[in-house]
């Protein structure tokens, strides 16, 4: 939930270095409260402009708004921002809690109120009882969420997160993925979170921005940017998509143009097996399995098609599993989705 207001605004925001423009003329509106996350590919331009926010690096043109304040050429430490980053830049010789009340005591803030407001971030974090340890003595996951603790402690507005996931295995990365979340409804601040992760975009965000050579392609909810792609390369990003072009759409889709559909909402049926009746609101596609992924939950089919052109489908492992689904190689199947979850892309 969010009040509506805007805590980071990007005007007209162009990043150059040298001849090479990572970030080109970018505007953008972060609303108070929310979980917005910055998605897309190395060099896209996310970090850039996370960096830009935090003002560790000034643009060559435009605005950088901060509550409305214009903080483009404020310093770092005049700005109302802390940033988590993902290697956490910890202080090895200090303990938990005076790592936490670092940010404090360089700002002098008495002694008692240093103690219990950090006491107060530790307990957000779930440290309290670890405050004496020293970082070496603490998992990955202990220690990022110290690093939170620490940018937590000053109260920010808005909190910056540079991939703070990045260097957890995958069940500690889910783990801190819940405990973000958790963090940000009862910390009430904005988090503007970078990722290359897609998924990690879809599970945590409000809303995001989809980034692609210096430029945002699309901003929205999840859902939006999921099942709404704005761009073929949207689409190709974020999850998985189908995509066919020119005469071979023209021919599945049943009108020209670049069309996509993505994998999940084709219904894989082989000769034999229960049809279900075809709909007028329904598409489909007749092929042969050209090749078999089995994948735990499920299994990917991919399929070429006899009008031309090539669909991924996938189907859940409900009954048993299809580890040796291999040997439908070559086995004819029809494909069937529903014609509002064709999406229409621009050329």
């Amino acid at each position: 939930m969010t009040d509506g207001g805007t805590a980071v605004g990007l005007r007209a925001v162009t990043m150059r270095f040298a001849a090479v423009t990572a970030v080109d003329g970018i505007s953008l509106d972060i609303r108070a409260g929310e979980f917005f996350s910055m998605l897309g590919p190395s060099g896209s331009g996310k970090t850039t402009v996370l960096r830009l926010i935090a003002g560790f690096e000034e643009p060559s043109s435009g605005q950088v708004l901060l509550n409305g304040r214009d903080v483009t050429r404020t310093a770092p430490f005049d700005r109302d921002v802390n940033t988590v980053f993902q290697d956490y830049a910890l202080f090895p010789h200090m303990s938990v809690r005076q790592n936490v009340e670092y940010g404090l005591k360089v700002k002098r803030v008495p002694r008692t109120e240093r103690a219990q407001r950090a006491a107060a971030a530790l307990d957000t974090v779930r440290l309290a009882g670890l405050a004496e340890r020293r970082p070496g003595e603490l998992s990955g996951g202990q220690r990022q969420r110290v690093a939170l603790a620490r940018a937590l402690v000053n109260r920010p507005p808005v909190l910056l997160l540079d991939e703070p996931l990045g260097a957890l295995d995958l069940k500690l990365r889910l783990e801190m993925q819940s405990e973000l979340k958790r963090i940000h409804r009862e910390a009430g601040i904005t988090f503007v979170f970078v990722t290359h992760d897609q998924d990690e975009a879809l599970t945590m965000s409000d809303r995001i921005a989809v980034f692609n050579a210096g430029r945002i392609e699309q901003v929205g909810t999840p859902a939006e940017v999921y099942e709404r792609p704005a761009s073929s390369f949207v689409a190709g990003f974020v999850g998985t998509a189908n995509l066919l072009r020119g005469e071979e759409a023209a021919r599945v889709f049943g009108s020209p143009g670049s069309w996509a559909v993505r994998p999940e909402k084709i219904r894989l049926t082989r000769p034999g097996e229960p049809q279900e009746p075809v709909g007028p609101d329904e598409l489909q596609a007749v092929g042969r399995i050209t090749d078999v992924v089995y994948a735990g939950a499920q299994t990917r089919f991919a399929v070429g098609l006899e009008s031309g052109g090539r669909l991924l489908a996938l189907r859940a492992n409900l009954d048993g599993h299809d580890a040796d689904a291999a040997r439908l190689l070559g086995s004819p199947v029809t494909l069937t989705w529903h014609r509002d979850h064709s999406i229409a892309l621009p050329d």
